[in-house]
């Protein structure tokens, strides 16, 4: 395992990347021992500093929720990051442009954000977790990776913030409004993405862990393991992880999501430089 001056060292490197938008090397194809515990570790150090330079912290997003994806990643369990006000991006309408300028290597993967009205309890039950969220959004989160081509292993993610470069959030959608059957339609809905007019990829609920309520539960359960970690709060977003695979995005691009099987309106947005 690292030793803490190596930890610190670690922390400096992946901030500067991040801040300079550049990719260095993974830390897993170098360093001995360098495992998830150790990677959660540098990430504390690096959301310190930026509770430091002012960050605000708004919720989490989970990812690799969806096991599509663990073997072409080389990851075996969803990781978890911050997420803050710098971060998540409201849509003020369903049609927007993103600068792609601050990221390295950008992907796009649609997803649903859970908001909590009251503090999720930790036994594990999706359904009173459910009790506890007020409203729902589609988003899509831009994911990057400071590290070249995608190579990387599952604590290299977790150090570098879980990739998380923005989430552009939709309009959000109440309980009541989304209907009492809300449990099932998260797990059956789809969604269609498509990229300039083509279908990309068709995504189902059930490819977040059988369930978007479920992929909550293991993160809570995550959470409780971690002593630098706060358990989930009133008032925290929450981004279950990608419904599709994540695809590489370019400027130039309009992508474009429809949901079925649930009622929250699908999103429209085009990249620029």
């Amino acid at each position: 395992m690292p030793t803490k001056p190596e930890i610190g060292s670690i922390a400096q490197q992946v901030k500067a990347a991040q801040d300079e938008v550049r990719q260095i090397e993974p830390f897993t194809s170098k360093l001995g021992g360098f495992d998830i515990s150790s990677a959660y570790e540098v990430s504390h150090l690096i959301h310190e500093a930026r509770l430091a330079e002012g960050f605000v912290p708004v919720g989490r997003k989970i990812g690799f929720t969806n096991p599509g994806m663990w073997a072409l990643y080389g990851v075996r369990e969803p990781i978890w990051a911050y997420m803050y006000d710098k971060t998540v991006i409201r849509l003020s309408d369903p049609s927007q442009t993103c600068s792609l300028g601050k990221f390295t290597e950008p992907k796009i993967e649609p997803e649903i954000v859970f908001h909590f009205l009251s503090t999720p309890p930790t036994d594990g039950d999706p359904l009173a977790i459910l009790d506890c969220i007020d409203w729902v959004a589609h988003g899509f989160e831009i994911v990057q990776s400071h590290f070249p081509r995608w190579k990387f292993k599952a604590a290299d993610t977790i150090a570098d913030g879980g990739l998380h470069g923005t989430q552009l959030l939709g309009e959000p959608q109440t309980v009541a409004q989304l209907g009492g059957s809300l449990e099932a339609a998260l797990e059956s809905f789809t969604i269609e993405l498509s990229c300039n007019g083509e279908l990309r990829e068709v995504g189902r609920g059930f490819n977040i862990l059988g369930s978007l309520l479920a992929a909550i539960v293991h993160l809570i359960a995550v959470l409780a393991t971690q002593p630098n970690s706060k358990p989930l709060q009133a008032n925290e977003l929450v981004s279950t992880g990608t419904i599709t695979t994540a695809q590489a995005v370019h400027p130039g691009e309009t992508w474009r999501t429809t949901l079925k099987g649930i009622a929250l309106p699908g999103l429209t947005v085009r990249f620029v430089v």
